[in-house]
């Protein structure tokens, strides 16, 4: 039998996203990790998840005794056609809940997900080169440091820096992507 506190990763539903949009309301009005300025409606935030899960990407979130804990999806890195096999996470957990590995569970599973799909490569953009805790997350989770942007936003009253963190999916660039994953 689980213990109450274990921390249950699943896909999200409409009904979570209530949740989702206040834990994100959070991160946009008293951080650095994002670079909104004004934090988007509920109705805004599940046409961003209805446009993840029709791009065939997993929207995830940590469940901690009925409750959403955090969440995690990746979207496509960029539009053109040749960024196609390349994502990007996004990991958001609540302020309450900072510091018990939940971003960790939800990033960990976000991988494993993608990697039984056609993607081969996985960009974290993270807001602020002070975000150590994000930094850290990734970096036990195989991303390697690729670069700094400087000074490209400005938030909060400060310039704020993006850091570019990279993982190969599967086998990365080793190989060719097939067919399939080519004609998308």
């Amino acid at each position: 039998m689980k213990d109450k506190k274990d921390t249950v990763i699943r896909d999200s539903t409409e009904l979570d996203m209530a949740e989702v949009q206040r834990i994100y309301a959070h991160h946009v009005l008293n951080g650095l990790a994002t670079f909104e300025e004004m934090p988007p409606t509920l109705d805004e935030m599940l046409g961003r998840r209805a446009a993840v899960l029709t791009a065939g990407l997993p929207y995830l979130v940590a469940d901690i005794d009925g409750r959403v804990a955090g969440y995690s999806y990746a979207t496509a890195y960029r539009p053109r056609p040749a960024y196609r096999n390349t994502i990007e996470d996004s990991v958001y957990v609540s302020e309450a809940l900072r510091g018990r590995r939940v971003g960790a569970a939800l990033l960990q599973a976000l991988i494993e997900r993608t990697e039984a799909g056609p993607w081969r490569q996985m960009i974290a953009v993270i807001g602020n080169s002070g975000n150590a805790g994000s930094i850290a997350l990734h970096r036990r989770m195989g991303f390697e440091m690729v670069g700094t942007l400087r000074s490209v936003g400005f938030k909060l009253g400060q310039w704020v820096d993006t850091v570019l963190m990279q993982r190969p999916l599967g086998p990365g660039a080793s190989a060719l992507p097939s067919d399939r994953e080519t004609a998308r």
